[in-house]
């Protein structure tokens, strides 16, 4: 069994061939397929998917960083109105991203504050979107930590160092197609971090692993990163995909 633990498969990308994609990653092993949500423009293709895949795909409910903008207080609200209304499995993808506009950083920080404490009321776990704001990410969590703050560092392409700091903060490392990147870094010294904190993800439809970077990704994919897992830990096949389900099983719960 292989969990992606982050996969955006309501995308319109997937439009033309969702249940042969589906298919395809059910016969490549994958069996457990984490949605995290974007803004209230996705929310109502996240629920479809749902109803179209009810026993394979978990949802969960959080405003991206990247849509945070003018109407950010009512995106939040967005959010708010679902996870007191119905079950979800964590809060996400919700951080703080600097690497296309710093012009909500104010903003990005707020709702990333708030949607961590709605997380720690909840019980579930958080799931952390971070592009070149490690810095800024790293002082919130600081901020917010204690014995309910938990879940994964999504897409996680820093340093040792800063692999360490997360994993401080009772966070799974998420490890993608970047491993298997030749400048991805972090297949350099993954090997320092034990396989307790990693959780598998594709963040499909994006980041593609080698030999298929640069197309249109997708959850089957994922052996890819098992493959490259495999070698740096010097496992099995299985036991990586053994672990990391486990890994994930202990972060959401199910």
């Amino acid at each position: 069994m292989i969990t992606d633990t982050h996969t955006h498969l309501y995308s319109d990308q997937f439009d033309d061939d969702r249940s042969t994609m589906m298919q395809r990653a059910k016969d490549a092993g994958v069996s457990r397929f984490f949605i995290p949500a974007i803004d209230s423009e996705t929310t109502q293709a996240m629920f479809d998917l749902e109803k179209q895949f009810p026993k394979d795909v978990f949802l969960m409910m959080g405003l991206h960083p990247t849509s945070v903008k003018e109407n950010y207080q009512e995106e939040l609200a967005h959010v708010k109105n679902w996870i007191d209304n119905r079950d979800f499995v964590g809060i996400g993808e919700i951080g703080i991203d600097l690497y296309w506009d710093k012009t909500f950083l104010i903003q990005q920080q707020d709702a990333f504050r708030t949607q961590i404490r709605w997380a720690k009321e909840k019980k579930l776990p958080i799931v952390i979107h971070c592009r070149d704001a490690f810095d800024e990410i790293f002082e919130i969590l600081e901020e917010e930590k204690s014995a309910d703050l938990f879940g994964i560092f999504h897409c996680f392409t820093g340093t040792i160092e800063q692999a360490k700091q997360a994993i401080s903060y009772n966070m799974k490392l998420g490890i993608g197609g970047v491993v298997t990147f030749k400048n991805g870094k972090i297949d350099t010294f993954l090997h320092e971090i034990d396989i307790k904190h990693i959780v598998l993800e594709t963040d499909s439809p994006y980041l593609a692993p080698t030999p298929f970077r640069g197309k249109r990704n997708e959850s089957s994919y994922i052996t890819k990163v098992v493959e490259k897992l495999a070698t740096i830990y010097n496992l099995s096949f299985d036991e990586i995909a053994a672990i990391t389900t486990q890994n994930s099983k202990d972060v959401f719960g199910i």
